[in-house]
This record gives structure tokens, sequence and C-alpha cells, in this order.
């Protein structure tokens, strides 16, 4: 046997039905529309990462229309090539990376439009914002100037992954500066409280990726209040690492990931309020939602129940992560990659 991979294979590890890859096409970033494009993809609800400038090679237009130029049925396929290096070779274009449930590739098809962008409805990608026409592209002898492209289907997407990012590349763990770690402890388990919680942190604009319920192993509770046992003489009256056992040892709590811009992290810790519910603001998460106090936990030599713990700073959702996620399970995170900036 060659050994050859299986067709369409160059990247392993990654769910390819929550990603697609979006191509802002040549006549997108001469018009100067790439950032009111990827703000209407982001204002659909779908994160957008990881965009690059790059200057299209000819094999990679040429893998992206690869359909279109092995369509026997084609009446123009001998000048389709010529009409492709044209459009692509030697021009700069922008790709990201996009994430979403699955479903992504079809609601980014019906938003982009058309092909044909006078055929494209009005609230579309390129019925709003579309200024050519097919008729006009055949008269002309070229390719439609449509602005965007999206993958088709998971499929697509890691072909095209692997055609503008390339096959070695792997999908990086998110910008944890843009990146929190909530954790829904047992009490809102118990309390059948974990979606409020979530709806709460979603509507305040955070997008809510990777939820999973976890039962907790004695370790993850021992590295996640670490600072609890390291100022254990703060508090003399209690066995912390017996109240982290009592607390949290095979009890279920609920993980997720929060993605928004830098700054998330401050934004969440006002949204959830003070440790002591009894201290936290009307509005926050554990001032409407929580039933216990710090006087109440001091007195019973136990923890406080506060519901909700999300990540103090980049560096705490770096190491929340590998906590209650796994640093082995970085490549199956179905989370933004981290941004990079051609």
């Amino acid at each position: 046997m060659s050994g050859k991979p299986k067709s369409g294979t160059v990247v392993q590890g990654v769910d390819f039905d929550r990603w697609a890859v979006i191509l802002c096409k040549p006549d997108a970033v001469a018009r100067g529309l790439v950032p009111r494009l990827l703000e209407r993809i982001s204002a659909a609800g779908i994160v957008v990462s990881d965009r690059m400038d790059v200057i299209a090679q000819p094999w990679q237009a040429h893998v992206v229309y690869r359909d279109m130029l092995a369509d026997t049925g084609r009446h123009d396929l001998r000048d389709l090539p010529l009409y492709i290096d044209a459009a692509y070779a030697g021009r700069t274009v922008t790709v990201a990376l996009a994430h979403g449930e699955p479903g992504v590739h079809a609601r980014l098809r019906q938003l982009i439009g058309h092909t044909d962008p006078t055929r494209a409805v009005a609230g579309t990608i390129r019925g709003d914002l579309g200024d050519d026409s097919m008729a006009a592209a055949r008269s002309q002898r070229r390719l439609v100037h449509n602005l965007v492209h999206t993958s088709d289907d998971p499929a697509s997407a890691r072909r095209e992954y692997g055609t503008w990012y390339g096959p070695g590349r792997r999908l990086q763990v998110s910008d944890f500066d843009r990146c929190s770690v909530i954790l829904c402890k047992p009490d809102a388990v118990q309390r059948g409280l974990v979606d409020a919680v979530l709806e709460r942190i979603a509507d305040a604009g955070a997008t809510i990726a990777t939820r999973r319920d976890v039962t907790v192993q004695p370790w993850q509770a021992h590295v996640h209040y670490w600072d609890l046992l390291v100022d254990a003489d703060w508090f003399p009256e209690r066995d912390i690492p017996a109240c982290l056992d009592d607390a949290y040892a095979d009890k279920r709590v609920t993980v997720a990931l929060a993605h928004g811009e830098p700054g998330i992290h401050a934004r969440l810790r006002h949204l959830i309020g003070h440790f002591d519910p009894t201290r936290a603001a009307a509005g926050t998460i554990r001032g409407d939602l929580g039933n216990d106090s710090l006087e109440r936990a001091l007195g019973e030599k136990r923890l406080v129940h506060n519901l909700v713990h999300t990540s103090d700073d980049a560096a705490a959702a770096r190491r929340d992560f590998g906590t209650w996620f796994g640093a082995a399970r970085r490549l199956l995170l179905t989370a933004p990659p981290q941004p990079t900036h051609g």
C-alpha cells in the first residue's frame, strides 16, 4: 500500500461540522469591504477568527474551484483556468475561520446569498454589497465578482483549511485574552440553574461553546482552588482540603468556554458578582440567583455556595482550561483558534 492519506484528509482531530473557511475574494479586498463582510458574519452569531491576508498562488485558486474545473458539462472549460488565474494569481485575498454549531455551512451559504449578486436577495451579503452580475462577467469573459466564498460542507472546510492555512498547520487553543472558562459549581447543578447561568452570560454578549459535564476528581478542585490551599492559614477554623473534597470530589459540575473581546474576564467577573451572594449587587448572577451567605458558610465550616466561577484573567483561563478540559484535548476544542493577522 502507498500509505497515501484518504482524499481530503489534511488535518486530523478537528470537528469540521462546526468549522468553515471564509474567503474574502480579491474584489472584496480591492473595494475595502473585508471588515464589513466579517462583521456581517459575526453579527449572525458565528465566531470569526484567525483572519489572515494571503497573496493567492495559482494552485490555491485551482483547488478552490476544482469542481468547476473538472465539470465536463461546462461549455467554457477551456477558458475557465484563464479566468481563475486572472482573478486570483498574485492578488490579495483575506481568509478567516468561522466557528458555530453543526449546520454552520448552510447558515453561511444562506447569509452570503446567490452566486449572481443580481439574484441575491436583500439582507444577504451579495445582495446588499454586490455590484456585479453574471451577465456582465460573461460578456467580459471573466469570473463574476461576488465578494466572498464560504465552505459548502465539512469536507470542503477540511480541504479549504489545508488550501489556505497549510496542511501542516494545526488549529490552536484559543487566545485566552478572549476566552474564559465557566465553571457551574455543584450547587448550580443541584439547583438546576446551569442553563440560567449560561444564558445570562450569553445575553451579556459572550459566545458559549464546548459545554460539558464533569464528575470532579479531587486533584481538579485542588488545582482550581490552589490559592485557598496556599493561604489556608487565613482560615484557621477550617480544614480547606477537607472542605474542597466535601464540596467537589465526585460531584457533578458543568464547564464551558466563553468567548468575547479582550477584557472578557473583567466583564464576566463583574457579571457574576461578589463571592458572598448577600453582598452581590442586584443584576449580577450571584445577587439574583444566590441563596447562601459567607456568614452561614463560616458558621458551618464549609465553602460558600455561589453558583459559578469564571476565569480571573488570561493566565487563569489557560490553567482553568487544562484543569477542566484537559491539556491533551487542545486539538479537540470546538472553540475559535488564536487569531493571527497577516
